[in-house]
């Protein structure tokens, strides 16, 4: 299918799908919509495998779960297909059916455990005409064809999430990572074989653009995959989104907070990628994980903010040369108190690679700008993995690059901002210049390496501003748009604070009763 038909149909279908809404707020009716997209793909797949049973006169295996799992396929019981959803789609109780069929298809198949919603349909009470057209709409516009494959089921289903991250808006779309973020993270880090992680991994967009990567080079056999979700909800995305593609991961079979309930203790992994909820409160009570041997060596991380326990669980995880790319608030780069010192010892022990500022408005959840860091169990020169090929890199010891991205990147959907191909080509050669000190130079505005020993003088703040040198600074100053980043913040900061009083204040109504 040509890319021109499938942004047709990812459009209309998506415009269909809002406008079919009803009263059910946006954050619940992605899991519905999302939840009938992934009941027409799996049954597609099932009607071909089938088909391909009968047709190698194996027609004795066609109710068997193991002739279906072993091309990563998935079997249908009877009646619960979606060809006999259309058919029942005017049946007054159609909710309860679906729900039924989804419950019967989850447990017929054991790799698909805690995917599916259960009782979802009848519990959003959307209704019954309107979720009938929906179906109608997805059945006639998503045709049943043989040309129709995983990779065209996993683009509609990731247009879907952006899609609704996007509605969601801020505090609420943290389950999906832009795609252009994740791809530049998977050229820096180059995850091409062994244990890759995502601690806080939403609907799984890491894992997407991850194993695309892996498919370049037709390495998707040498790696395992691991992650953790802690909310319920966007646990079951990133399982239905796994399946639809064929990807194994192991996510633990519940879904847990990767700080009160590890689901991979013993991890050591090569490669970990990660976009934590920025600035995340309250994360442990006072008492609580004082003694966790993540942060054997450090300082406990403080309840206040979670930012620093993200960093400390990631760097704990790799191994002794893994790498890792992460996304935190600017907060995190010269935030004081317990942070300031566990990044003090972070940058002592030679850890930190790389500091990368990112454009403005690149996530759909937040207004606050955002670093990707580099974090590198080993600088030392020595021959790795990149684009396939082992290339030798030199020694990156005792210095730190930082690299300033404000001005990359293209607008997109009228406000947002994301990284061409190009962009991500021009940054990887960049910094693989200097990790191979080949045809590397500092940059004014733009990027620098830094030795510890400057680092160390500017009280191990990693604010790049502070080390790449600015040019003509007062006359490049944009105060309009200084004064209306600011006022972003802010704006966010009092929005949080308004909640939380609110919450509290409940809590204590509560209390009285």
């Amino acid at each position: 299918m040509s890319e021109e038909k499938k942004i047709n149909i990812d459009q209309k279908l998506f415009k269909t799908a809002i406008a079919l809404r009803g009263g059910v707020e946006t954050v619940e009716y992605k899991h519905l919509v999302l939840s009938l997209l992934f009941l027409k793909f799996i049954s597609e797949d099932f009607y071909k495998r089938r088909k391909e049973l009968i047709d190698q006169n194996k027609k004795e295996y066609i109710d068997k779960v193991e002739f279906y799992a072993m091309q990563d396929k998935f079997l249908i019981p009877k009646g619960c297909d979606w060809n006999s959803i259309v058919k029942i789609a005017k049946q007054p109780n159609l909710s309860v059916l679906i729900d039924n069929s989804l419950n019967k298809i989850e447990k017929k198949n054991p790799t698909l455990k805690g995917a599916l919603h259960n009782g979802l349909f009848s519990r959003l009470g959307l209704e019954n005409s309107k979720l009938a057209s929906l179906i109608d709409k997805i059945n006639n516009q998503i045709e049943s064809t043989e040309n129709q494959n995983k990779d065209f089921f996993g683009y509609i289903y990731e247009y879907f999430l952006r899609k609704f991250a996007i509605q969601e808006g801020q505090n609420k779309g943290e389950f999906y990572t832009p795609k252009s973020v994740v791809k530049l993270i998977c050229e820096l880090i180059q995850p091409l074989k062994g244990k890759i992680y995502d601690p806080c991994c939403g609907s799984g967009g890491m894992f997407i653009e991850t194993y695309k990567f892996l498919e370049k080079y037709k390495l998707t056999k040498n790696v395992s995959i691991y992650g953790q979700e802690e909310k319920n909800n966007i646990f079951k995305l990133a399982k239905m989104n796994m399946a639809i593609r064929g990807i194994s991961v192991n996510m633990g079979e519940l879904a847990r907070s990767t700080f009160e309930n590890d689901q991979h203790k013993n991890l050591k992994a090569d490669y970990i990628l990660a976009n934590p909820p920025f600035n995340l409160r309250d994360w442990r009570s006072e008492n609580e994980l004082t003694e966790d041997n993540r942060w054997d060596g450090y300082i406990v991380p403080p309840t206040s903010n979670a930012n620093y326990a993200w960093i400390l669980n990631i760097v704990s995880k790799l191994n002794k040369d893994g790498i890792s790319g992460l996304i935190l608030s600017s907060g995190a780069l010269a935030s004081g108190g317990d942070e300031y010192s566990i990044r003090k010892m972070l940058i002592e022990q030679d850890i930190v690679e790389a500091i990368i500022t990112l454009p403005r408005d690149m996530f759909y959840n937040t207004d606050l700008s955002a670093n990707l860091w580099i974090l590198n169990k080993n600088k030392k020169s020595r021959k790795l993995p990149i684009d396939g090929k082992e290339i030798q890199i030199n020694s990156t010891e005792k210095k730190i690059i930082f690299i300033d991205l404000r001005n990359y990147g293209s607008i997109y959907e009228k406000k947002y901002i994301e990284f061409k191909d190009q962009d991500i080509k021009n940054i990887k050669d960049l910094f693989f210049a200097w990790r191979q000190n080949k045809d590397y130079s500092d940059k004014a505005e733009f990027c620098k390496s830094v030795l510890l020993e400057e680092i160390k003088k500017n009280d191990y703040s990693l604010v790049p501003s502070q080390y790449i040198e600015f040019q003509h600074i007062e006359k490049n100053i944009n105060h309009n748009k200084i004064k209306k980043d600011s006022q972003k913040d802010l704006n966010e900061l009092l929005k949080k604070l308004e909640k939380d009083s609110s919450e509290l204040k409940k809590i204590l109504s509560d209390e009285s009763i």
